[in-house]
């Protein structure tokens, strides 16, 4: 009995010392087996500032897809919207029984349509300097494409103003009246582009901080061409419709 209440003894003494193997703070398994800096440590996966960071990053990274889907369904409610509008036109175009009286396109049709047309080869060559990440590049021509946009809805006040001054209405002559809702219905859809366009000026107006925001300004550039380009096709078509279908 001496003997082992010795040996416990000294054991005891051995484990305030540090001696013995196991229990050390430096030796296997020994020490707060979490770190530093707690459960998982600073440096596991996950842990600490940058698992934060990536987190943070992950949750306001753009969603192109969706963004894009979005689009496509913002597209197929406009192209609907005058494919009606367009539909009901070609209807009383050819029913002989209304007073159907077109008349001579003014020269200010013949103006708009150059500067959209201006306006979209504008567009896509800011959009090429956005995906080349040529910011001021991109700056500039996104100046030059709004403000031929804004030329454009300027053109078509002048166009009004100018088939009031001959006379015709949009009342007593349906094809006037669908002179004016057509031309009407795209000048606003023009200036909701112009709006969006001027978002994308604003985003461009400094340099990106972040690939994220490199990834963000080349998504809402792309989708803004999209609704751009499709407002000068349809401008075309209305114009074919107008001048050609009368």
């Amino acid at each position: 009995m001496k003997v082992g209440v010795a040996d416990t003894l000294d054991d005891i003494v051995e484990e305030k010392k540090g001696k013995r193997p196991g229990l050390t703070s430096s030796g296997p398994g020994g020490g707060d087996p979490r770190g530093p800096r707690g459960n998982g440590g600073g440096s596991g996966p996950g842990g600490g500032d940058d698992g934060d960071r990536k987190r943070f990053d992950d949750a306001t990274r753009p969603n192109a897809a969706k963004t894009r889907m979005l689009t496509y369904f913002l597209l197929m409610v406009v192209v609907m919207t005058f494919g009606g509008m367009i539909a009901a036109y070609l209807v009383l175009a050819t029913n002989r029984s209304i007073e159907w009286r077109p008349f001579t396109l003014p020269v200010q049709v013949w103006v708009s349509t150059a500067i959209i047309i201006l306006s979209s080869i504008a567009y896509v060559i800011a959009e090429r300097a956005l995906m080349a990440e040529d910011h001021p590049k991109a700056k500039r021509w996104l100046l030059i494409a709004t403000a031929l946009g804004g030329c454009f809805i300027s053109s078509q006040i002048v166009l009004w103003l100018e088939l009031v001054s001959w006379g015709y209405y949009a009342y007593g002559n349906p094809y006037a009246g669908f002179f004016y809702i057509l031309t009407a219905l795209h000048a606003v859809h023009v200036l909701g582009g112009i709006i969006a366009m001027s978002s994308i000026v604003l985003r461009s107006w400094y340099a990106p901080k972040s690939e994220f925001e490199i990834e963000r300004r080349i998504t809402i550039g792309q989708v803004v061409g999209w609704y751009w380009h499709t407002m000068g096709c349809l401008w075309l078509i209305i114009v074919g419709l107008l001048g050609f279908m009368g």
